[in-house]
């Protein structure tokens, strides 16, 4: 299942990104709600004839994603067609916020519908939502843009790649972010049974825990408009893969101090720092990309999630031969590696958000 849920964040980002550079971007993000309501449409028509089984849950899963995958490239590119550039930390602020709260309530209320109702009807839950937010989005307005060059997709993936890989202030944003990921799901991943092996901590405990990482989040996207309007643009963006090392050396502390209230204040640094990083990169990914190229550069951005299974792997392996402690001490190297990538990139040297650019050689130049 978690295989059907992350691959597609590898298969299909960079088609996606494709597409959100040829065609209506308001469409892509219509249909990829659509692909997510049919999916679960089908679950529900599948539980109700008593077909469903574990492989076709993990495929309908897979599908779903797709369409979240799509959805999450064309959003980010759209964005600066329908505000000023000034407006567009708030605008990202806002969207993380609502994205932030979907999902720590999302599951919750999942849990509540199953054990009220049953599976089926909160499925026709979710899909209903999902056809609403279609409706939504297909009435988005979408200012015009000029038709893309048809070109070999390979031309148009060289290019974004080139541009992200090329570019001072983007290059380590990813790097980082790749690190930032890798290094996230190996504390996630060995947690729970560290939790309750060396915390001593029962179920609701550990969900408690847990859920401190959703407030941080919150909390960060509530705060991240004001923190943007003091604070240098380059500072806010180096807030968070600090903030994610100094959650890291926390967790790390509770191998001495085995108490929760450490392991509730890493989690809640882990949620409130990165959201930050997301909403002042997603901001200055934005200012810097060509409109043209937004979809390839948001794309490109998406891949770096592919690091989520690699950090679950690494800390299955370390883990398994070394134990749950050592999984702790790695994942805070690699939290500092990541820090030290940001601290030393031109992007925290930002005073203010750059200006934005637009199409043409010159800005493709530029990098």
């Amino acid at each position: 299942m978690q295989t059907a849920l992350t691959l597609p964040f590898i298969l299909f980002a960079i088609p996606a990104g494709l597409l959100a550079d040829r065609i209506s971007r308001r469409y892509l993000m219509a249909g990829a709600e659509a692909l997510r309501a049919a999916a679960l449409a089908t679950t529900l028509l599948l539980i109700w004839l008593g077909l469903m089984t574990l492989p076709l849950l993990a495929l309908l899963g897979f599908v779903a994603v797709c369409g979240t995958v799509a959805y999450s490239v064309a959003a980010p590119a759209l964005v600066p067609s329908l505000v000023t550039p000034q407006q567009l930390p708030a605008a990202n602020a806002r969207i993380e916020l609502a994205r932030t709260v979907a999902l720590a309530s999302g599951p919750a209320l999942g849990g509540v519908l199953v054990g009220w109702m049953g599976a089926a009807p909160a499925f026709a839950c979710a899909a209903a939502l999902s056809v609403v937010a279609v409706v939504l989005l297909s009435g988005i307005y979408e200012p015009a843009r000029q038709p893309a060059p048809m070109r070999h997709p390979l031309q148009d993936i060289r290019e974004g790649a080139a541009f992200v890989l090329h570019h001072p202030l983007l290059r380590p944003v990813f790097i980082t972010q790749f690190i930032f990921n890798t290094a996230q799901f190996m504390l996630f991943a060995v947690f729970v049974p560290y939790a309750v092996r060396r915390l001593g901590l029962s179920a609701p405990l550990v969900g408690t825990v847990l859920a401190m990482f959703g407030v941080g989040m919150v909390v960060g996207a509530l705060l991240a408009t004001r923190i943007m309007k003091r604070l240098a643009f380059g500072t806010v963006i180096g807030l968070g893969p600090v903030s994610g090392f100094a959650a890291a050396c926390v967790m790390a502390l509770t191998t001495i101090m085995p108490t929760p209230w450490l392991a509730a204040l890493s989690f809640f640094l882990l949620g409130v720092g990165p959201i930050l990083w997301v909403i002042s990169t997603t901001t200055l990914r934005q200012s810097v990309t060509p409109p043209s190229l937004l979809g390839r550069v948001s794309a490109i951005n998406i891949m770096s999630y592919g690091a989520r299974p690699l950090g679950s792997l690494l800390a299955a392996v370390v883990g398994g031969f070394y134990g749950a402690e050592a999984c702790l001490y790695l994942a805070a190297a690699i939290f500092a590696v990541q820090a030290l990538v940001i601290l030393a990139s031109p992007a925290v040297s930002l005073a203010r958000q750059p200006d934005m650019v637009g199409d043409g050689p010159a800005a493709l130049r530029a990098c």
